[in-house]
């Protein structure tokens, strides 16, 4: 059977272009950045031309480009470092974040630790398609304020968010602006000075290049406490030996998409629509997140009468694999956050099926889906325990 890949978002493949890219510097170029010779000068240099690439995609000075192990490790480095520095700085005067009820789990994970540790913790709420209202973060913020943490687009459902607009008033403010874009990042143009952005988070492995390798943009003057401590790496902001290998891959990966942005955009928007619209189709279905205002190639459904679990395993083996929510909670058994957020009721979240695209996918693979998904519904809805 050949099996059909369909949950881009939650990963992706290791482009060809972006494997051979890295190969050197695992066993010819393995030097440390640290060092002096020439072998750590060969790996400074493949850092300092990585960091070039990445600053490039999002108009930043290489300098504001921080790399980390995982987008999980960036926001919390965003969110506890300009924390902690700036109570710190200010004697207890500011204590205050500002999320969205939406945020990627590490955020609100990330939030909720420093809850625990005397911060004032502000979730704001999104409308039915998942966007949070500017006007809600102007009157969320206070004189405590220190960050705005709101996610570029959604992991979940798609939905691109206002970062422009929040961003100016953050500015306005006098407030860090933080982005979480891991799942935008390579997909759709980003200008961090355009967009009033201080801190910005993305990950190598949703755009095609490894796994264990992420950045954190944050703009020059943004005040920020390291969390790892050590050698002094990153500008004393990340000690750690740096992984050239990953992060020459996630450069080549960042280049890929700038290059080919345009024509993929294109290319997977056609399949996505014509996903949707065959989808919605089936009785009792609809179409979770902003309908035209979302990533390219992200489409979430949710079916009445459908267990969300039941609907994804069966796709399975049928060769095909989606999923229903975030891949950092699919073994909770708890309905989507994010589905929650936006008015859902428990019922209706768990009913749900994230289907996300990418640079593989073709057009015979979602015309298998089309294909089997009606019938994978009706035979679940005949033994389902939530049909009336």
């Amino acid at each position: 059977m050949k099996r059909i890949f369909l949950d881009y978002a939650a990963t992706t493949p290791v482009d060809p272009r972006v494997a051979k890219a890295m190969l050197p510097y695992f066993t010819e170029k393995f030097g440390n950045t640290m060092s002096l010779h020439f072998f750590g000068q060969e790996a400074k240099f493949a850092l300092d031309q990585s960091r070039q690439i990445l600053a490039d995609l999002i108009n930043a000075d290489p300098n504001e480009i921080i790399f980390t192990g995982s987008a999980t490790e960036s926001n919390n480095l965003a969110l506890k470092g300009c924390a902690f520095r700036a109570r710190s700085e200010s004697k207890g005067k500011k204590n205050h974040i500002i999320i969205s009820s939406i945020e990627h789990p590490c955020i609100m994970e990330s939030a909720k630790w420093l809850e625990k540790n005397g911060f004032g913790i502000t979730k704001l709420s999104v409308d039915k398609y998942g966007s949070v209202n500017p006007e809600d973060v102007k009157k969320a913020i206070t004189g405590k304020t220190i960050l705005v943490s709101v996610m570029h687009a959604s992991n979940e459902i798609g939905t691109i968010e206002p970062i422009g607009e929040i961003g100016k008033i953050c500015r306005e403010k006098g407030v860090y602006f933080h982005t979480d874009a891991s799942q935008s990042f390579g997909k759709i143009p980003i200008d961090v000075k355009k967009m009033n952005v201080d801190l910005l988070t993305a990950s190598s492995h949703k755009m095609y290049g490894p796994k264990g390798v992420a950045l954190l943009y944050i703009r020059d003057g943004v005040k920020i406490e390291p969390i790892l401590h050590g050698g002094g790496q990153e500008n004393g902001l990340r000690s750690s030996t740096a992984n050239i290998p990953a992060i020459v891959g996630f450069a080549k990966a960042a280049e890929i998409c700038k290059k080919e942005m345009k024509y993929e955009t294109s290319r997977i928007l056609k399949l996505r629509v014509k996903l949707i619209k065959s989808v919605l189709k089936i009785k009792d279905s609809k179409l979770n997140g902003h309908p035209k205002n979302r990533l390219a190639n992200s489409a979430n459904f949710r079916f009445k009468f459908i267990e969300g679990e039941s609907l994804v395993m069966r796709l399975d083996l049928e060769g095909i694999a989606c999923s229903t929510g975030s891949a950092c909670s699919s073994f909770k058994l708890e309905p989507s956050h994010v589905l929650l957020a936006t008015g859902l009721k428990p019922e209706e979240a768990h009913g749900s099926l994230r289907v996300s695209l990418g640079r593989y996918t073709t057009e015979k693979e979602i015309e298998k889906l089309i294909k089997v998904l009606p019938g994978i519904v009706k035979k679940i809805r005949e033994i389902s325990p939530f049909k009336k």
